[in-house]
């Protein structure tokens, strides 16, 4: 059994379309969150759990590890954008029921997880096999958050946590210029075009947690 924990529509619908693709009978189905995938899981205890860790219902790594350990005899195949080398190691470094796939990773990659998964093995995609085989360098490891002032930090969480600028400017009792000022700067420090992808890099960071997020 398959556990897709993901809350994009259109990756879970790309997922199964996948996975029927492979038939062979394999059976998979959708939680929606934390406390259903624990209730599958009592059910299916040695299930594959393919998620999406950065968006679910889940609030850190350590929480994640908790669910892991309670059920010992189920595999985790994270399916996620770019991860960090620090949350790469806590995982898949530890222990062995965490694999990874990446989300831009080829095709096939993407189906022989699923494979991989539906004969509960273990399986790493090339890219993060080849990151824990020559790790970054500190500074390769820097979070671009670590170049934001303190107040554009505090800016970006509100930000994460889906305030618009007018919010974010009567919360700081700050004019809506001074605030839009703020999020060009942000966002042109952190390389991004848009408030989504500056919120996965507030997650990641460790600003807000995805349970934060989803409130």
């Amino acid at each position: 059994m398959i556990l897709l924990a993901d809350k994009q529509d259109i990756t879970r619908a790309g997922l199964m379309h996948v996975a029927d693709s492979i038939g062979s009978g394999l059976e998979y189905r959708y939680v929606e969150n934390k406390a259903a995938l624990v209730e599958a899981l009592k059910t299916h205890n040695d299930a594959t759990v393919f998620i999406d860790y950065t968006l679910f219902d889940i609030g850190d790594v350590s929480d994640m590890q908790i669910i892991a350990q309670r059920f010992q005899s189920s595999l985790w195949i994270l399916f996620s954008d770019e991860l960090s080398y620090e949350f790469i190691s806590l995982t898949v470094g530890t222990s062995r029921q965490f694999g990874i796939v990446l989300k831009d990773s080829p095709l096939n990659e993407i189906r022989e997880a699923l494979l991989y998964a539906s004969n509960h093995h273990r399986y790493i995609c090339q890219h993060i096999a080849e990151m824990m085989l020559n790790p970054p360098t500190h500074d390769e490891r820097r979070s671009p958050v670590e170049n934001l002032t303190k107040t554009e930090t505090e800016i970006l969480k509100l930000i994460a946590l889906g305030l618009t600028t007018k919010e974010i400017a009567e919360r700081r009792f700050s004019s809506f210029h001074t605030i839009n000022t703020h999020r060009k700067n942000i966002f042109r420090k952190l390389n991004v075009n848009n408030a989504h992808e500056a919120t996965k890099l507030a997650i990641r960071a460790g600003l807000v947690d995805s349970a934060e997020y989803y409130i």
